[in-house]
């Protein structure tokens, strides 16, 4: 039921966009995109809070992707972490926010990107338009270290999402206005700088009541939030909404799982922190994920040609 409720919206999406009416313009300003597109070999690292670390369980929004631009061979790499900020509070384990920082570098440098999708703001937001000017700094640094750690890839931000009012959860308003207010702000600096901008918040909104409710709990969103928002990806982004690909879904999930155990391995203190001397020596174990991932990415490229009229 659920896939069928999703399938309906993505035909109205569809509709949307194709008929000059003012929920269609609506749809369409959400996104500004200075010249993005996606181009052939793109390898698109995601990075930012809980929406994106859950979606690469989910796997909508990349399955989506990948099947809305099939002859260009894009590659996924889900580097979100639940509950991080710019400033990578969530990635630090024992030390300041900073070895959070460092370790997004890293990770940056290993898997060398040419897209980097960002998704911040959601925690930040808690903390009020009062800090918003140190939030936009903090964006800017990391945009900065992006830059220095991947080569420049082409950034596309993505705004924070707004919470759902789930009783008896308390009224969410008061939050969405201050997400509204860090939405404007990253706005400001995607244009600044010349990248792309996404309003998730916005669209997220405009999505149908037969979609709804999108969240579990008024603040993460479910699998079914996450395939409504997925399957509008590639129509804000230009691209037609292709139909549900349950197999293709299932081959991005197992790739994901892959790619999550050599990036963020169990027992990484263990690994490569303070008791390395235990068991250190398991670390070179982690590269061995690679031609694992690889495989799992040619079995998604082989299923995509397959299905490609």
């Amino acid at each position: 039921m659920i896939h069928l409720r999703i399938a309906a919206w993505a035909l109205a999406a569809c509709s949307l966009v194709a008929a000059p009416s003012a929920a269609a313009q609506s749809l369409q300003g959400a996104v500004e995109l200075r010249g993005f597109r996606f181009q052939k070999d793109d390898k698109v690292a995601l990075i930012g809070s809980t929406f994106l670390e859950r979606e690469g369980r989910f796997g909508y929004l990349e399955t989506a992707l990948t099947q809305a631009y099939p002859t260009l061979g894009l590659r996924f790499r889900n580097l979100a972490w639940s509950a991080d900020t710019v400033y990578g509070h969530a990635r630090s384990y024992f030390g300041p926010p900073q070895e959070g920082f460092d370790r997004l570098k890293g990770h940056l440098e290993m898997v060398k990107p040419t897209v980097v999708l960002c998704q911040y703001g959601s925690a930040e937001a808690w903390d009020g338009p009062s800090k918003v000017g140190e939030f936009i700094d903090g964006y800017s640094r990391l945009l900065d270290m992006i830059d220095a750690a991947a080569g420049k890839p082409r950034v596309v931000l993505v705004s924070p999402l707004p919470a759902e009012h789930r009783p008896p959860a308390p009224d969410p308003a008061a939050y969405n206005a201050q997400v509204a207010v860090y939405r404007d702000a990253i706005r400001k600096l995607a244009a600044d700088r010349g990248a792309a901008f996404i309003d998730a918040f916005a669209l997220a909104q405009q999505l149908p009541a037969n979609v709804r409710p999108l969240t579990e709990n008024g603040l993460h969103y479910s699998p079914k939030g996450h395939a409504a928002l997925g399957e509008l990806a590639p129509l804000v982004l230009g691209a037609t909404a292709p139909p549900a690909d349950e197999a293709l879904r299932a081959l991005v999930v197992e790739k994901n799982r892959l790619f999550f155990h050599r990036w963020r391995p169990a027992n990484e203190t263990y690994l490569f922190g303070f008791r390395k001397h235990e068991q250190g020596r398991n670390a070179a174990e982690m590269p061995m994920f690679d031609p694992l991932v690889e495989k799992a990415e040619e079995a998604i490229a082989a299923h995509v040609a397959e299905r490609r009229p």
